[in-house]
């Protein structure tokens, strides 16, 4: 009964007793006598059995040995079949026979390819019966400023859908925005993490949390919404502003790219005035008011910050990224990390290994800086050993070994006949390098044995650290102990991205998750705590083209 009671939207079968019992006497007596098969699907039997015959070399006869037919199957096996193959061989699949398509028509197979493919873990049979309740609950969660019995204005009506229809018109149509995306907000930047959250896509702006408590989970707001109608047409809803979702539209330009464009700016507006807006978006951005910021010169990027960005409420273009692949060999586990920036705030950097260099990207940026330009560069092969405690307290005695190192590479770049950069800008792509963790950490300048008899990064243990004296911090509840330092450079530069330029520093990994780096020149001290976070659709396909991506936004940038 149980799979009499899955199959019955399948089609006319006389087994089926809830078929039956919805019928008169005259339909049930005119479907017995229907045959159980149509003339299609007995030509293509016969045709299997001719060739079947024919590559035997014998004809079909009392004495061939009996074939099974993939029409024979009972439905319930095909509807296991069926759900086991890609959502988009199916439309192929139902264009064989009629016996196919009506099969094809079991909502159980594509429930079961929106949970493998898309990761749907909704019920729409549930949240029929479970009614006001389920849904307010779940508005609730894509809108809390809804108020108890409005969500029939929020969410779409279910009664009449299927799982057929959210797959083909909502889930595979809009397959390629989901994944990571960084939106084109000039020097800004941003992180945009494309979901498929129940029965919705959702584009939820992923955003560093709150100067300077680095440690703190990331926050995140929803832009945009796609779900279906009743019409069983896909509805794009913008989420911007504070006046529930309103009309919007998604266009795909090409690969790896789209846009979203509001149709109704004016949900946008709050009653305040632009005075009213700023003073909700500095508390939504920086969780504080205006008032609170004594520093002049941060006001003033602040206030930069809203009128800029404020001019893409409308429109944005989004280019996708991709995470860093990760390799057994690599310091640490790459990935996406929350770092300090002075009066900038916190921003996202992401973390990627490139044999005998690790590099931080920005994902987030800001006038100095913009996103997609390469932040720090960390030389693998020229570990740092710190002195004791208190040498190491001495500004002056920090800087005398880094700038050691740094003579050391250069002359190492002399010898190999590589390009000296002295902006540090437009290096060439280092070669991988197929060195351990701690054999990449005894570098020419480790010092021979004593180096060697160190603890490599995995072994867990440490030694004390503090920030030399004159060296300032956003967060003074850094690490006590690191691992291992490594020489690298960082990259600076005047408002408007002029004159940039790579100045030594020093690479301090805590643990794990979380690394520091000492700027020499501006005599300050960053911290990155990674993203603890997963996302989905987010890995690169190759190698390569996870470099094409850094390039691109690098370039764009630029």
């Amino acid at each position: 009964m149980a799979v009499c009671a899955r199959l019955c939207g399948v089609g006319p079968s006389r087994g089926c007793r809830r078929r039956q019992q919805r019928r008169g006497p005259a339909e049930a007596a005119a479907a017995d006598s229907e045959p159980d098969t149509d003339p299609e699907e007995e030509r293509i039997e016969a045709g299997a059995a001719a060739l079947a015959g024919a590559g035997d070399g014998r004809s079909a006869g009392p004495s061939s040995p009996p074939r099974c037919s993939l029409l024979e199957l009972p439905p319930e096996l095909l509807v296991e079949i069926f759900a086991s193959l890609p959502g988009t061989d199916l439309p192929s699949l139902a264009q064989v026979c009629t016996k196919f398509r009506r099969i094809l028509h079991t909502d159980t197979i594509w429930r079961r390819r929106c949970r493998e493919e898309y990761g749907v873990c909704e019920n729409l049979r549930k949240l029929e019966i479970t009614g006001v309740s389920c849904r307010d609950v779940y508005a609730k969660c894509i809108n809390p400023r809804v108020k108890s019995g409005r969500f029939m204005k929020i969410l779409p009506d279910y009664e009449h859908m299927e799982y057929r229809d959210v797959y083909t018109c909502l889930l595979h149509r809009y397959r390629h925005i989901l994944g990571l995306w960084q939106p084109d907000i000039g020097p800004y930047g941003g992180l945009l993490n494309v979901v498929v959250d129940g029965l919705f896509i959702i584009g939820w702006m992923y955003l560093p949390p709150h100067d300077p408590h680095v440690d703190d989970p990331m926050r995140f707001k929803p832009l945009f919404r796609i779900h279906l109608m009743e019409r069983k047409s896909a509805t794009v809803e913008c989420m911007y502003g504070h006046r529930g979702p309103h009309n919007g539209h998604v266009q795909i330009v090409k690969k790896d790219e789209f846009s979203t464009k509001c149709n109704q700016t004016d949900h946008h507006r709050m009653s305040g005035g632009r005075q009213e807006e700023f003073r909700t978006w500095l508390r939504e951005e920086w969780g504080r008011t205006l008032e609170d910021i004594f520093h002049e010169h941060m006001q003033e990027l602040i206030l930069m910050k809203f009128i800029y960005t404020s001019q893409y409420d409308n429109c944005l273009t989004y280019r996708r990224i991709y995470l860093p692949p990760s390799h057994p060999d690599d310091l640490i586990r790459p990935g996406l990390f929350k770092g300090t920036y002075g009066s900038h705030g916190l921003e996202i950097v992401m973390l990627s290994f490139h044999g005998k260099h690790a590099r931080g990207t920005k994902i987030t940026g800001d006038p100095n800086i913009p996103a997609g330009q390469q932040t720090v560069e960390i030389d693998l092969r020229h570990r740092i050993h710190l002195p004791d405690i208190e040498s190491l307290r001495d500004f002056n005695e920090l800087s005398r070994i880094v700038l050691e190192v740094r003579e050391q590479v250069r002359q190492e770049q002399q010898q190999e006949g590589g390009p000296e950069d002295a902006a540090g800008l437009g290096r060439q792509s280092p070669q991988p390098c197929a060195e351990s963790p701690a054999e990449q950490a005894k570098g020419p300048g480790d010092g021979g044995a004593e180096a060697a008899a160190e603890p490599p990064a995995q072994s867990g243990q440490g030694q004390p650290f503090v920030l030399p004296v004159g060296v300032s911090s956003r967060n003074e509840d850094y690490p006590r102990t690191c691992r291992m330092c490594f020489y690298g450079t960082g990259l600076i530069a005047g408002h408007g991205f002029t004159s940039p330029e790579r100045t030594p520093g020093v690479f301090v990994l805590f643990d794990e998750d979380r690394f520091g780096f000492i700027w020499l020149e501006l005599k300050s001290f960053s911290l990155y705590s990674r993203v603890q976070a997963a996302f989905r659709n987010a890995d690169a396909p190759s190698p390569q083209a996870f470099e094409e991506m850094l390039k691109n936004i690098q370039s764009l940038a630029s």
